[in-house]
């Protein structure tokens, strides 16, 4: 005991041999425990001195110590203590405790390492319960420096009656030594009298498994996977049950809400208080959400109109056609050309739109069916899904940590069972700075999370709250209510001072130790001899505020430690909580009163995945699938909500109206629910269409009719299987138009290959079982390729299958799950399930694998979550749209002109990718509705309308300048056609105002943008997309120079900042041209002896609507004080002065006008 205990402060070691690097992750132990080697830290010379390990060919193994005194802890006989000794709430407590105490990193040739930190940030240190690194008393044991264990509220516990105070380590090591109390020298006994809530009472609910391989489940701890060399193939088995292929299309009709709701049922009293017993059959029978159809009214209208203008604009493409302009023939030809792609661009877009829908939840049912008190649930556990949330950054310069930190705390403060959420934050820089920033906010959770609860705060943002107009008190019914509110605001405002903070604290934090190592190495040098003018070799490292290297990116790069090249990190930052509420105090000692309130709080977990040099990361999705497969391994919710950074949770309700969705009847089949995206700090006109609102709240609900809408990349909310790769239970093949002859020629070829896609899938998910054995090396057969080398993710697969079904309370629901199976606890964190975590966010995992290919964030776009969205309805998923009464979400959007058409140039360039790949709508699969697969292609396609919209903007200078027409004259029959198309246009615009609920305005402003983004962003994608697809060569239009910003105090400073950019030479110079143009016809026309009157209302009209659509973009030029940058003149001017010599050289020097001059 002596020998071991100054040793507690160390670091806990995998190592992981070099020969393979598709190996799985091999546990060295005995009886199937995985245990840790100890390292002292800063030494690693102490690795070689570690007693031989199992030889295993490939994949991770565990160094076992030399020492017989850092044994684990396991039950059986052998010198090891029997279980009876050990009590099973301590040892639990101490493993959660090490688990949230401790950052894992690990990776691709490299080893696993657990490290404790004494404390995450330069402050001090908080005394939650859940925190990582709180603060305790020290261990009783001498040369000891470890923390007490602490049960769930944060006081200390002791294993023995004697009180004597003992750490995680001190205990085991005790326990190994025969159980018996350092301090009392009597035996340590279990608790009888207080048992642990942390504790299952019951065995977890599972998706079944076959009877055949009921015992051989492979342990969570672990996974053990041979690599393909030294493996073999099973050969294939025949269980009884079908993971995938669970369920089977019925004939019930109930759907998404298309019932009608029954009448509320009288008031009655509730089982707490004596009264009867409801009847919670007609209950269960109301639907969670309801389908709301747009008034006939209107939609008929609508309809109507979309086909009479569909008629009017082919009868006047008919007379246009024959009717041609032998003065102009070429002008003719150009505006028949782009009028027709017009035609067929407008028809793409207003076809999806031709099934809006509405829709609303009822949260009353959801809380009812799933957290009534009754006699089955005395304790009111919540018997919903669990669920996991993401959030992505990638650069704290770029993104503000506190930006990020604010969104982790409205997330960690919503309104859902607190041990059914957790928080997963990717850092894809591996920041010290992120990370700090989070330990930060998990710190100042402890006091907003209650503050918000006790309170009902909305928004649960801090510093949107703090921010908000208006009075804080409405609605406000807590006498306290001002108290708390102004502790909270000064401690928030503490907060973003340490926020703001933490880079100057960090580079100073670093540039002591760098330099008391260059102190050390100095003196090391003289001791030994050597030259004292040889340069020092020391790296600059950045240090921890424990004293230790940060594992991730250097502010000066170094081997292992740069941008794209560092370990795999994971920290749980906040442990998962008990299953049962824990109620604060009212001591004078808590900044606020939370006698009353649940001050548990949400799962943290801060993953930056492994990065190497020599690896293609893809991004934002390869870190996205790297949380899914984190996430499975530690939590496993069955949903999984993504947000980006800068989006903060706007209403607290908006995970249960979304789950509303997943479990109502039919729910099974829906692949996600998006939420719309809403933004703040916009410009009260939104110069340049910046809210979207035609997009979120037109074509988003007009597809929710149909199959459902796109994948918008933040704010949804997936089901895990389908990220899998799984088709929907209930899948029904439905072609639109097509299926008809689908079911004559070729329905029975597709259900041989359905049926063969479900025996692949199901032996996919067999393969989950391992083989028994009495071999010291065990043995498990291969995991399929899909998925990657982990056996405990492949066995986490049915468990989200199972977890995520509606309940079956319903004859209407065939597959469905027993009401009660989710209100067991989950099961607890350990430190070899990390570690497993770990291996898996390894850049190598991916390796042969399905993931980013058909599983998973889907790679190879800029898009990437249109592409997967795509993927999904391709399956025969469905999606679903929800607009909440209060916003779901809101995050910031660019209002400066250059970096908004960066936006859209990333987003066409994205489309423009999906056009000349195999995710062209074109090319969807019968599954797919026909106006849905429309609505696909059209997002590949409407990039290259800017190529007809930058020549038909052209067209109407062309005409002034040559004094022609697209028409040989203006006929009354074409008057005519032009006026009705344009009324049936507006009309269909009030329309379309009045469903999708939305202004004029702003309908406006995006006919507006459409034009600037389609004659400036969209030409550079598509001009990019060739370039890229027929010889190879990625161009990328980034900014060249930057304005100085003035009025920094102005909230939209921001909006008059000119930056140039090259995507403004083509709009620019359409507005010069045609403003040369109508002063060169005006001037013409005046002095002409037989002036053309007709054909300079003509140009003259078409000009002036041109430049009406580029209006924004001329203002954006102008900055505030109207000042246009010299190179943007300069450009204009060549451009302007190029297309006039090129006319003047094509053109006839004999046509001579009658004023007497010629071009």
């Amino acid at each position: 005991m002596k020998s071991t205990a100054p040793s507690r402060a160390l670091n806990r070691s995998f190592r992981r041999s070099n020969s393979n690097a598709n190996a799985g992750f091999v546990e060295v132990s005995d009886g199937g425990n995985g245990y840790f080697r100890r390292v002292d830290r800063g030494d690693s010379t102490d690795l070689d001195g570690a007693s031989e390990v199992s030889s295993v060919v490939g994949g991770y193994t565990v160094l076992i110590p030399p020492t017989p005194d850092n044994q684990p802890m396991m039950s059986g006989s052998g010198g090891i203590i029997d279980s009876d000794v050990v009590d099973p709430t301590i040892a639990m407590k101490a493993d959660q405790q090490m688990v949230s105490s401790s950052i894992f990193t690990g990776g691709y040739n490299s080893m696993i390492r657990s490290h404790v930190l004494d404390k995450m940030t330069d402050g001090a240190a908080d005394d939650h319960p859940q925190l990582a690194g709180n603060r305790g008393s020290m261990c009783m044991m001498k040369g000891c420096d470890g923390r007490v264990i602490r049960d769930e509220r944060g006081e200390e516990l002791s294993p023995c009656e004697c009180n004597f105070k003992i750490c995680r380590d001190c205990y085991s090591d005790a326990c190994k030594a025969g159980g018996k109390c350092p301090g009392c020298k009597e035996p340590y006994r279990p608790s009888e009298e207080d048992p642990d809530p942390f504790l299952p009472t019951s065995v977890p609910l599972s998706l079944p498994a076959p009877p055949d391989q009921q015992h051989h489940l492979p342990d969570r701890r672990l996974s053990i996977v041979k690599s393909k060399k030294y493996s073999q193939q099973l050969s294939l088995r025949s269980p009884k049950f079908d993971h995938a292929n669970w369920l089977y299309e019925t004939k019930g009709t109930y759907g998404f809400g298309n019932a009608v709701w029954p009448k509320e049922p009288e008031l009655y009293s509730g089982v707490m208080t004596g009264g009867p017993i409801p009847d919670f059959k007609d209950k269960a029978r109301r639907p969670l959400t309801r389908k709301i159809k747009v008034p006939a009214g209107i939609l008929s209208p609508y309809r109507l109109l979309i086909v009479f203008r569909f008629v009017a604009l082919v009868m006047f493409l008919i007379w246009r056609v024959s009717h041609p302009n032998s003065d102009a023939i070429w002008l003719w030809g150009m505006s028949i050309v782009c009028e027709i792609w017009f035609t067929i661009s407008w028809l793409l877009d207003q076809l999806p739109k031709l099934c809006p829908v509405n829709r609303a939840t009822d949260l009353a049912v959801l809380k009812d069916k799933f957290e009534q008190v009754g006699p089955t649930n005395p304790g009111g556990r919540s018997d919903l899904p669990a669920m996991d949330v993401f959030v992505s950054t990638a650069d704290p310069e770029k993104e503000p940590p506190l930006v990020t930190a604010n969104t982790v705390l409205s997330i960690l403060a919503a309104d859902y069972p607190v041990e059914k959420l957790a928080c997963y934050l990717s850092d894809d820089g591996g920041a010290l700075l992120t990370f700090e920033a989070m330990a930060e906010a998990a710190s100042f959770a402890r006091i907003w999370i209650p503050f918000c609860r006790k309170h009902a705060i909305e928004p649960r943002n801090p510093e949107s709250y703090f921010n908000m107009k208006g009075d804080p008190t409405k609605n406000k019914v807590r006498q306290d209510f001002v108290k708390d509110r102004r502790r909270v605001k000064r401690e928030y405002d503490e907060f973003k001072v340490r926020i703001n903070g933490l880079p100057e604290s960090i580079r100073r934090r670093s540039d002591a130790y760098n330099a008391h190592e260059e102190v050390k190495a100095k003196r090391h040098q003289m001791q030994s001899g050597s030259d004292p003018s040889e340069p020092l070799n020391v790296v600059k490292a950045t240090w921890m505020a424990d004293g230790t290297h940060w594992p991730g990116t250097w502010s000066t790069s170094s081997m292992d430690h740069g941008r794209g090249d560092h370990a795999g990190i994971i920290q749980v930052m906040l442990a998962p909580p008990s299953c049962d509420p824990l109620f604060g105090s009212s001591s004078e000692e808590n900044l606020i009163d939370t006698s009353e309130i649940d001050i548990r709080l949400p799962m943290l977990v801060y993953v930056s995945r492994e990065k190497r040099a020599n690896y293609d990361h893809n991004k934002k999705a390869g870190a996205m699938n790297a949380l899914v497969r984190a996430s499975a391994i530690m939590s496993n919710g069955p949903f999984i909500l993504n947000l980006d950074c800068d989006h903060y949770v706007y209403n607290s309700m908006a995970f249960r109206e979304g789950i509303c969705f997943m479990m109502d009847r039919g729910g099974e089949n829906i692949c996600y629910v998006q939420f719309p995206q809403r933004f703040e700090g916009i410009d009260p006109s939104d110069r340049y269409a910046n809210h979207n609102t035609v997009f979120f709240d037109g074509n988003m609900r007009a597809l929710d009719g149909l199959q459902g809408p796109m994948y918008v990349g933040t704010g949804c909310m997936f089901r895990r299987i389908a990220l899998y790769a799984f088709d929907p239970p209930r899948y029904k093949d439905r072609g639109g138009l097509c299926s008809g002859l689908c079911c004559c020629c070729g329905g029975s070829r597709q259900k041989r290959k359905q049926v063969q896609s479900n025996l692949t899938k199901k032996t996919e998910l067999d393969s989950i079982s391992m083989m028994a054995g009495e071999e010291e090396d065990m043995e498990m057969q291969l995991v399929p390729k899909k998925y990657g080398g982990s056996s405990a993710l492949l066995a986490s697969i049915p468990k989200a299958e199972f977890q995520g079904r509606p309940l079956a309370d319903h004859p209407g629901i065939k597959y469905g799950r027993p009401p009660g199976a989710l209100r067991v606890p989950r099961e607890n964190l350990d430190p070899a399930t990390i570690a497993e975590a770990i291996s898996v966010i390894s850049c190598w995992y991916e390796d042969k694998s399905e993931w980013g290919r058909s599983v998973g964030w889907i790679y190879g776009s800029v898009t990437e979550d249109v592409v997967t969205g795509f993927r999904m309805h391709d399956r025969g998923w469905r999606s679903i749209y929800c607009v909440t009464k209060r916003d779901a979400f809101r995050g910031t959007a660019p209002i400066n002109l250059t970096d908004r058409l960066q936006q859209v140039l990333r987003w066409a360039t994205g489309s423009v990718e999906i056009f000349f790949s195999r995710n062209n709508g074109l090319l969807a699969s019968t599954r797919m509705k026909i106006l849905q697969r429309i609505a696909y292609a059209n997002v590949g396609i409407y990039p290259f309308t800017s190529i007809f919209l930058i020549v038909y903007c052209f067209l109407p200078a062309l005409s002034l300048f040559t004094d022609q027409f697209i028409v040989q004259t203006l006929d009354i029959l074409f008057l005519i056609y032009l006026l009705v198309i344009t009324l049936t246009l507006c009309m269909l615009a009030l329309l379309e105002v009045k469903w999708a609920g939305i202004t004029l305005e702003e309908w406006w402003r995006n006919e507006q943008f459409w034009v600037i983004g389609g004659t400036s962003a969209h030409l550079a994608a598509v001009l990019q997309g060739l370039l890229k697809v027929i010889a190879g060569i990625d161009i990328s239009f980034t900014l060249t120079s930057k304005a100085s910003t003035e009025g920094e105090n102005d909230e939209f400073a921001e909006l008059y900042v000119v930056k140039w950019t090259s995507l403004m030479i083509p709009p620019l110079t359409i507005v010069m041209v045609n403003m040369i143009a109508i002063a060169v016809a005006v001037g013409r026309t005046i002095y002409s002896s037989n002036p053309s009157w007709s054909k300079l209302l003509g140009g003259t009209f078409f000009s002036l609507w041109v430049l009406m659509h580029l209006y924004p973009f001329m203002k954006g030029l102008m900055g505030r004080r109207g000042r246009l940058p010299t190179i943007i003149w300069v450009w204009s001017g060549l451009i302007s002065i190029t297309i006039s010599l090129l006319w003047v050289a094509i053109s006839n020097p004999q046509n001579q006008f009658s004023s007497g001059f010629s071009l």
